[in-house]
């Protein structure tokens, strides 16, 4: 008993002793573009992840010969600034739904066009001119 005794108030004296001892703190103000740099970064990653997990996506990596896991792996390595840029390039590619807008618009241009008498595009117009 008496060893148990010595231990305990060996591990008592020692753990008094450092407890006195004073604990180093750094504190500092954490700016808000660094804040909200770190949530831009986690949507912009979340994004990036949900674009790489469609099915058609994943059929066209494929296609061209990337896996998707190594896709996924490549995405994971990349620093907050460049998923954010690669989220923002997805954000304006163009969808498949904006080449019909984008054949409206030619074709109202060359309407025009032809109504004006620029061109002859179109055989059912007749030229102002």
């Amino acid at each position: 008993m008496n060893k148990i005794q010595r231990l305990l108030s060996t591990a008592l004296i020692a753990s008094v002793t450092l407890a006195g001892f004073p604990v180093v703190a750094q504190a500092s103000i954490v700016g808000t573009d660094e804040v909200v740099s770190s949530a831009a970064g986690s949507s912009a990653r979340g994004a990036v992840d949900q674009f790489l997990a469609r099915t058609d996506v994943r059929d066209a990596m494929q296609a061209q010969g990337v896996s998707p896991q190594a896709a996924l792996a490549r995405v994971n390595a990349m620093s907050d600034t460049e998923v954010a840029q690669l989220a923002g390039r997805i954000d304006q590619a163009p969808a498949g739904g904006d080449v019909l807008g984008i054949l409206f618009t030619v074709f109202i241009v060359l309407l025009v066009t032809d109504v004006l008498g620029f061109t002859k595009v179109f055989p059912f117009t007749r030229a102002v001119r």
